[in-house]
Order: C-alpha cells, then sequence, then structure tokens
C-alpha cells in the first residue's frame, strides 16, 4: 500500500509540476514580448546615415511566390543612399525572373543585378544560389533576405548601421507572421508569433544570441571570408543558423536588430504546414536538442488540460488560470503589435494551435528527414564539416 500510495502522490504532484512549468513559461514569454515591445529603440549609429557604408542585398529566388512583386519593391524603396540589389535564380524559366524585370523597368536608377546560374555546388542548392550571387556583389558590407520578407523603407540603414563596430559579426531581424489565405494561415502566423518569436526574446533576454535568421543576416565580406565563405555552408540545412554561429566562434558578437520584419504565411492546407513546421522543429531539435526535449512545456494549452486531468485540485487550477491568462494576453499583444485579422478569431484558435504544435514536436522525435524545395534533406547532417 505503502508503495501504491507513493506512486500516486508522485503522479499527483508530476500533474502539478507540469501545470506550474506550463504556465511559468507563458508568463515569461508574455513578459518578454512585453518588455521587448516597450524596450524597441533604434540602435546607435542609425541618425549617421551619412556615415553608412554601402551596402550589397542577396535575395536569392524560387519560383512565383504569393506577393513576391510587393514583397521585393519594398527593398526597392529604402532610404539608404548607396545599395546594390542581387537577384539569384538557378532556372532560365523561372517565374520569379519576371517579377524581377518588372522591378528593373520599374526602377531604371536602381543598382540591381539578376544571376541566373545553374550550378549546383552541395546538397543545399539556397547556399549554391548565394555562391553564385557572390562575385557580383559590389559592396563590402553585405546583407542575405528571404524571399518572403517585407521590409520598410529604413530597413537597410536599420540592420546595417551595427556593422560599423568591427566586433559585431552578423546582425539578424525577428519576424512576423502574415496571413493572407484563411485558416491554415492563420495558424501558421500563431506558430511564428506566438511560439518562435517569444522563445527567442526570452533566450535573448537571458542573455543568448545563438540565433541567425533567414529573414535577415547582415555581415562584412571580411567575415565571411573569415568562415570560410558560403562553401562552407553548401551542405547545410539551417544556413542561416551555421552562419551566425561560425561567426560566434569567431569571437564576434550577434546582434538582434530592434527592427522586426513581415514573413508571409503562405499555408492554404494542413499538410503543407505540417511539413514546414516539422522541418523547422527537425532542424532545432538537431541544433539544440537539450532546449528542444523541453520546448514541449510551451505548448500551453494541452499541457495546461493534461496537468490538471493529472492532479485536479484548486492550486493546480490556479496555474492553469494564470497560464491560460498569460497565453491570450501574449496573443493579444502580438496582434496589437502587428496587426491583421481579427484578434479574437486568432484568440480562439489558440486551442488548435497549441494542440497541432505537441503534435508536431512529438512527431519530430520520431526521425530526421526533412522536405525543402522538392529535396529531401537529413536534419541530423546539419553541421558545417570542419
Amino acid at each position: 500500500m505503502s508503495t501504491d500510495w507513493t506512486v500516486i502522490v508522485g503522479i499527483h504532484w508530476f500533474g502539478i509540476g507540469l501545470t506550474a512549468a506550463a504556465a511559468g513559461y507563458a508568463c515569461a514569454a508574455l513578459f518578454a514580448a512585453l518588455k521587448s515591445a516597450r524596450s524597441m529603440a533604434p540602435l546607435p549609429g542609425i541618425r549617421g546615415l551619412d556615415l553608412l557604408q554601402p551596402v550589397s542585398i542577396f535575395k536569392p529566388l524560387h519560383g512565383a511566390e504569393p506577393r513576391l512583386y510587393e514583397n521585393l519593391r519594398g527593398f526597392c524603396l529604402q532610404t539608404h543612399a548607396d545599395y546594390q540589389l542581387i537577384f539569384g535564380v538557378r532556372e532560365p524559366d523561372d517565374p520569379a525572373i519576371a517579377v524581377v524585370r518588372r522591378l528593373q523597368m520599374e526602377f531604371p536608377r536602381l543598382d540591381m543585378t539578376l544571376v541566373i546560374d545553374a550550378r549546383v555546388y552541395g546538397a543545399n542548392l539556397k547556399v549554391s544560389n548565394l555562391m553564385n550571387m557572390l562575385p557580383h556583389a559590389r559592396h563590402d558590407w553585405l546583407v542575405l533576405a528571404d524571399s518572403d520578407i517585407s521590409v520598410p523603407a529604413d530597413y537597410l540603414a536599420r540592420v546595417s548601421a551595427p556593422l560599423a563596430d568591427p566586433g559585431v559579426g552578423v546582425v539578424t531581424c525577428l519576424y512576423h507572421g502574415i496571413a493572407r489565405h484563411g485558416l491554415w494561415s492563420h495558424i501558421g502566423r500563431l506558430f511564428i508569433d506566438d511560439w518562435f518569436a517569444p522563445s527567442v526574446r526570452l533566450a535573448h533576454a537571458f542573455g543568448s544570441t545563438r540565433f541567425a535568421f533567414g529573414s535577415t543576416i547582415a555581415l562584412r565580406r571580411d567575415t565571411l571570408l573569415a568562415i570560410g565563405g558560403f562553401e562552407t555552408l553548401r551542405d547545410v540545412l539551417a544556413d542561416d543558423f551555421w552562419l551566425g554561429e561560425l561567426t560566434r566562434k569567431k569571437q564576434l558578437r550577434t546582434v538582434l536588430s530592434d527592427l522586426v520584419v513581415g514573413t508571409e504565411v503562405g499555408e492554404t492546407r494542413l499538410s503543407s504546414l505540417w511539413m514546414h513546421e516539422l522541418r523547422w522543429l527537425r532542424t532545432i531539435r538537431a541544433i539544440a536538442p537539450l532546449g528542444f526535449a523541453m520546448s514541449f512545456v510551451c505548448f500551453t494549452t494541452p499541457i495546461l488540460v493534461l496537468g490538471l486531468c493529472i492532479a485536479p485540485n484548486l492550486l493546480t487550477a490556479g496555474f492553469a488560470l494564470c497560464g491560460g491568462c498569460a497565453r491570450v494576453w501574449l496573443r493579444f499583444s502580438q496582434w496589437r503589435s502587428h496587426r491583421g485579422g481579427s484578434p479574437w478569431y486568432e484568440i480562439a484558435l489558440i486551442p488548435l494551435r497549441d494542440g497541432l504544435s505537441l503534435l508536431e514536436w512529438a512527431a519530430a522525435l520520431t526521425g530526421w528527414r526533412v522536405g525543402w524545395h522538392g529535396q529531401v534533406l537529413h536534419a541530423r547532417g546539419n553541421r558545417p564539416a570542419p
């Protein structure tokens, strides 16, 4: 009997601990998000725009993505005094070429280069694209940005300014989701805004800079050469993360910009959303296995419900109420920062979003294969060769 009672008590306290952990994370994520929103201020050096160096922007393209013209056009309207735009595609019939040609006609005075080059150097086709684009870069300050990113007119000035400090390796930007295509697009936006971004802010609040995002990576040419160039990344999946990690190994700092850019969330079906997010999660598992293993507590709703079912008492209910309120407040604060759609609609989607995230987390534990741009890659091989 004593052994049975010990097991019962242990399970009871496990339920309480599970609920407390989920509630604690929800409150901490909310605090980090609110603190970030209040403290956002331009980084030093932005006012002296005349002191900024000329910049080459790399835009690797693949296909006619939703709102590609609008997103690329934002890079043509920058307030920066001197910059070059380099667009890269692999195939001569890529639909993205027509969008670039349209921009070249619309902005004839803008320094704009289109590189069409099918050469492949490794498993990562995006890195091969970047390698083909690099010889066309005229400037020594470089900015890499994914094709689905939307930016304000002062974007380039703000993200390149910290490169004036020789101790800075890369500058990167967080991003928020822009939902345009119904239910699954909104569900995808919540994955970015309510899980990914708060977790980065929370890690950053505790001093971590182990990140770099494809939304934006700004670095100097000499930094790129010091880590071995793009060639070092030709066979890895998370090229953005490793670009930052290799510069950190050179004792250079990673700067998280004050600017949050937008990214299109275009999934219209559960299957495509599942594959996209599974790729992210398996990549995170390969890069940070311990952090990934504990990340299930971040999926607030199902963990709170599970804890309540295991230990249905007032203490657990109090933790669950606190965690649930923090989760709703986080969603509302993210909506207030970026707008788009009805906050109440997305608040109603929270249980579905958190439940789906937990299922994806569990699925990510079952293998390493990921699909990306028609390729099948192995996330565990996601490390540059020494």
